[in-house]
C-alpha cells in the first residue's frame, strides 16, 4: 500500500500546540508538499493492521505491542469489542508525517497524531520517547473506541452511519481520550488547573466549549474527577449513553443521576479544594533576597515566550515566541531590559523552513558568544542553522541521513554539535565536527535520549534519558533521569536525579562543578542544582504553576556558559513568561531531600 493511495475524511487530532492569551499561533509553511515516497507494508497483530515502511520496522514491533496492550485495558474497561480490525498509518517523525495524504492537508506542528472517521485510520508519527509515543497511540485508539460505540450499526461509516462522537464537545472527546490514556494524576494538568484557580479562570463545563479554554486539559481534569468518584466503569457508560442521546450533558446526567450544574460546581469546588491559591503565585524570593527577575519584552505583542537561550554573558536570550499572532519566530533580545534586537529566523526571513521544532528544541550559543545553532526542519530533512551574531552570515547543515534533530549543544572548543535526533521512530545522541564534516552517532538504541548538554571540560555531555527505568521487555516505561556520557568512549553514567520524579533540562554552571535541571519531585517542576561532587541537590524556585515549555518535555531551562546566570520559562496566567536569575544567594537554593515519592 503506498501513501497516495490514503484518501482525505474528517479527522480527530491529538494536538500539542495549545491556545494561550495571545491565541493559537498558526505556524508558516502549512502548504502540504511530497518530498517522499514511502512505501508502506503491513505488520498485524491480533486487532490492528499497521502500516509502516522499512526505516521504522523495529519501531512498530514495539508499538504493535503497546497496541495491543492499550485494546485489552480499553476494551475492559469499555466494555466493547471492535467491529473490524484496526488500521494504523505509522510515519518514523513528524516531517514524514507532515506529508501524509491521508487527513486532506499538511497536520500542524503541534499535531501529535489524528484518527479519521471513514476508514478509521489511525495515522500518527513516532513521538520520541516510546513513553511518549505509548500516550498518543493510546489517546488514538480511544478515539477509535468512540466512533466505533457511536456509530448508529456496526459496520463501514457512511453519511448515515456517522459517528455521535463527532457531534459531541471536544472537551467530552478529547478530555476522555487523555484521561484514559495518561490517568488521573499528570503533573502537566495539574499546573494548568493551578493556574486557573490562581487567576480565576477555572472554566465551568459550558464554558469548554470556548476555544479560550484547551479541551484536552480541562476535560482530562473533569473526567479525572467523574471517574474517580463514580468508577473507571462510568465512562463507557456514558459514552453509550452519548451515542443514544446525541448529548454530552444529557449523557451525563443520565447515568450520573445527578443534575449537570450540580457535578460541575462540585468538580469546581474539588479542583480548587486540590489546589489552594498561597499568598503569591510567582517566586518572588523571601523577604530581604533579591528576586528572579522577568524580562518585559519591549514589544507588548509578545505573550508566549519559550525556550529562551542565554548567550555566554548573559546579556542576550534567543527566544521562540509568536509574532503577529500570524507566525511562531526566533528572536534576539537583551536579557535584561527585554529590548528586542532581531528577528533570527522564521516567517518570510526563513520560508524555505517548514518547522523551527519549538515545541522540542531551543537555540545553543557557542562559548565563545559569536555564534548561535538552532535546527529546523527544510524540505522534510532536519537543518542545524550556525548564525554568527558579528557577520550574520547563516551556515546550514544537512543531516540527511537523521529524520529530526533537537537541542544542539556547542563543545566548549566551538568545533563540534552534540544533539539528540531521531531516526526510525527512536531517539540518539550525535555529534556532528563541523571542521571536517562528519557525524557520530553516540548512542543506538530504543531508550529515550533527550537534552545534551557539553560540560565545560568537554569530556562529558549530560543528557536526559529513561534507560535506568525502563524496561522495554515489558514495556514499562520509567521516569526521566539525568546521565552523563563520555563522547570519545560513549561510556554512560546516571547523574544525580530524583527518584519517581520528571529530571530533564540539564545545563551547566560555567565552571563545571555543578548541573541546573528541571524536577517535579513534588509534582510541580522548578529548578534544582546538584552538585556533581557532593551529590547534594538544591531547589532554586519555588513555583506554583511550574517550569515548562509547551509539553512536559519541552526546554525551558538555560544557563550562561561565560557567567552565574540562568533563564528559564515560568507557565502563569494561560501563557509563558520568561525569568532569569544571576544572584549567588538565589543560585545557591535551598538543600533538599532526594526523597522517595511523587505526589500531584
Amino acid at each position: 500500500m503506498g501513501a497516495r493511495h490514503l484518501r482525505l475524511t474528517p479527522v480527530w487530532s491529538t494536538l500539542i500546540l495549545v491556545a494561550c492569551a495571545t491565541g493559537q499561533a498558526n505556524y508558516f509553511g502549512q502548504n502540504q508538499v511530497r518530498y517522499d515516497t514511502f512505501d508502506f507494508k503491513i505488520i498485524q497483530t491480533p486487532h490492528f493492521d499497521i502500516y509502516y515502511y522499512e526505516e521504522e520496522r523495529a519501531a512498530v514491533e514495539q508499538a504493535g505491542r503497546m497496541a495491543e496492550r492499550w485494546y485489552a485495558r480499553l476494551s475492559s474497561l469499555l466494555n466493547h469489542e471492535f467491529a473490524e480490525r484496526q488500521p494504523i498509518v505509522y510515519y518514523a517523525s513528524h516531517p514524514h508525517f507532515r506529508q501524509t495524504l491521508t487527513l486532506g492537508g499538511a497536520p500542524g506542528e503541534g499535531t501529535g497524531g489524528a484518527t479519521e472517521v471513514f476508514k478509521r485510520r489511525i495515522v500518527l508519527p513516532f513521538a520520541g520517547p516510546l513513553k511518549e509515543t505509548d500516550h498518543v497511540l493510546g489517546h488514538e485508539i480511544v478515539h477509535a473506541f468512540q466512533f466505533d460505540m457511536t456509530a448508529k450499526d456496526r459496520g463501514p461509516v457512511t453519511m448515515s452511519n456517522f459517528p455521535r462522537a463527532l457531534g459531541l464537545p471536544l472537551w467530552f472527546i478529547e478530555g476522555m481520550a487523555e484521561y484514559l490514556s495518561v490517568g488521573a494524576n499528570d503533573s502537566h494538568t495539574a499546573m494548568w488547573l493551578r493556574d486557573a484557580v490562581a487567576n480565576d479562570k477555572l472554566p465551568t463545563m459550558r464554558q469548554l466549549n470556548d476555544p479560550r479554554f484547551f479541551p484536552y486539559r480541562f476535560g482530562q481534569a473533569f473526567w479525572a474527577y467523574v471517574a474517580g468518584r463514580f468508577g473507571d466503569d462510568v465512562v463507557g457508560r456514558v459514552l453509550n449513553a452519548a451515542a443514544r442521546t446525541g448529548s454530552a450533558e444529557a449523557a451525563l446526567q443520565q447515568v450520573l443521576r445527578i443534575p449537570v450544574d450540580s457535578i460541575n460546581a462540585e468538580w469546581r469546588e474539588a479542583v480548587e479544594l486540590a489546589f489552594p491559591v498561597p499568598d503569591s503565585t510567582v517566586d518572588s524570593g523571601e523577604a530581604g533576597k533579591p528576586a528572579p527577575h522577568q524580562i518585559t519584552f519591549s514589544e507588548e505583542r509578545f505573550g508566549l515566550n519559550l525556550a529562551p537561550a542565554l548567550s555566554a554573558d548573559g546579556s542576550q536570550v534567543a527566544f521562540f515566541t509568536v509574532h503577529d499572532l500570524l507566525s511562531l519566530d526566533m528572536f534576539l533580545a537583551d536579557a535584561n531590559t527585554g529590548e528586542i534586537i532581531e528577528r533570527i529566523a522564521g516567517g518570510s526571513k526563513d520560508s524555505h523552513f517548514e518547522s523551527l521544532q519549538f515545541i522540542r528544541s531551543s537555540g545553543s550559543w557557542s562559548h565563545s558568544g559569536r555564534r548561535l545553532a538552532f535546527a529546523s526542519i527544510s524540505e522534510a530533512e532536519p537543518v542545524i542553522t550556525v548564525l554568527s551574531l558579528e557577520t550574520g552570515q547563516r551556515q546550514e547543515i544537512p543531516l540527511r541521513s537523521l529524520d529530526e534533530v533537537f537541542n544542539p549543544t556547542w563543545s566548549p572548543d566551538g568545533n563540534r554539535l552534540a544533539f539528540s535526533a531521531m531516526v526510525g521512530g527512536f531517539t540518539d545522541l550525535f555529534v556532528y565536527d563541523l571542521k571536517v564534516d562528519s557525524l557520530v552517532q553516540l548512542t543506538d538504541d530504543p531508550f529515550a535520549d533527550l537534552h545534551p548538554a557539553w560540560a565545560p571540560d568537554g569530556q562529558s555531555i549530560a543528557f536526559v534519558t529513561d534507560r535506568y527505568t525502563s524496561d522495554l521487555r515489558l514495556l514499562q516505561f520509567g521516569d526521566y533521569r539525568l546521565a552523563l556520557i563520555d563522547p570519545v568512549s560513549t561510556r554512560i553514567e546516571p547523574g544525580p536525579s530524583f527518584p519517581n520524579a520528571k529530571n530533564v533540562n540539564p545545563q551547566w554552571s560555567p565552571d563545571g562543578t555543578n548541573l541546573y535541571f528541571l524536577s517535579n519531585p513534588n509534582g510541580v517542576t522548578n529548578v534544582y542544582r546538584t552538585e556533581l561532587a557532593s551529590d547534594a541537590l538544591y531547589q532554586l524556585t519555588d513555583l506554583y504553576t511550574g517550569v515548562s515549555g509547551i509539553t512536559a518535555l519541552s526546554p525551558a531551562l538555560s544557563s550562561a556558559s561565560g557567567t552565574d546566570k540562568i533563564a528559564y520559562t515560568v507557565y502563569e496566567d494561560g501563557g509563558y513568561n520568561i525569568y532569569t536569575m544571576d544572584s549567588g544567594e538565589l543560585l545557591q537554593g535551598t538543600r533538599v531531600d532526594r526523597g522517595t515519592s511523587n505526589e500531584y
